[in-house]
């Protein structure tokens, strides 16, 4: 059985989206993943199919009813086989645990994932709490709605599935599979622009690059990230392995 994404959203024309090209695209071709969108409208209330409703309390906006999400919900559940039963509901929201690189490589390696989009003000907490969903977030900032987010989560889990990237070894050292963020990489021409490729890199001595690639990553990481950065010398048990600074030449 191949990988299955089930998207439940209001915009079904925007998926696959970016996922029907480049990778993602030729591995949905070669079934190494399916993709179902299931169009929440489908189960709207009355004439218009309405999906949505003031909020309880007042306030801007309006809400995603409980009783037209969890029917969407419910009908995507039943169409699987006991295996897909068991994939992760997952709605896409601001407030959500941030999307990481280790989410990405668990949800790579399980049966699929139902996503919901969410629109508007969000989602009746209820079905929320009732579907017992996951809530993720891809960053610290707000969308119009949960499309573009589910794409996101898609594309990181996609290429880490069997066959999908040519060399499996690419993921090895991307940022966020180590503590580390990438180091920097180049490649031909030796001189653009009058910039040349750091010497270190066309020495031949492999032991010396990987060091200057880890010293690199150290010092990217360090700048840019200093959480990753502290959690990293909590995980080689190292305090004050970099305290003179040393670290980067």
């Amino acid at each position: 059985m191949s990988w299955r994404a089930d998207i439940l959203t209001i915009f079904p024309a925007m998926f696959p989206g970016p996922l029907g090209d480049s990778l993602a695209g030729k591995a949905l071709a070669d079934q190494k993943w399916r993709l179902n969108v299931t169009d929440i409208r489908d189960f709207g209330l009355g004439r218009h199919r309405s999906v949505d409703d003031t909020p309880f309390g007042g306030g801007a906006g309006m809400v995603m009813r409980a009783d037209v999400v969890d029917a969407a919900i419910g009908a995507v559940a039943a169409t699987g086989g006991k295996a897909e039963d068991d994939r992760p509901l997952i709605f896409l929201s601001p407030r959500g645990k941030p999307l990481t690189q280790a989410r990405a490589r668990e949800l790579a390696a399980g049966p699929g994932a139902i996503l919901v989009c969410g629109r508007f003000e969000g989602i009746d907490q209820r079905v929320i709490e009732a579907r017992q969903a996951e809530e993720i977030s891809i960053g610290d900032y707000i969308l119009s709605g949960g499309e573009l987010a589910a794409l996101v989560l898609l594309d990181a889990v996609i290429r880490l599935l069997p066959g999908v990237m040519g060399h499996a070894e690419s993921g090895l050292e991307e940022s966020f599979s180590a503590p580390l963020l990438e180091y920097p990489h180049y490649t031909r021409p030796a001189v653009w622009n009058g910039r040349a490729v750091p010497e270190m890199l066309t020495s031949g001595n492999h032991a010396a690059i990987a060091a200057w690639r880890l010293a690199q990553a150290e010092r990217i990481t360090q700048s840019r990230r200093p959480d990753l950065y502290n959690q990293y010398l909590d995980s080689v048990h190292a305090p004050d392995r970099f305290a003179s600074g040393a670290h980067a030449p």
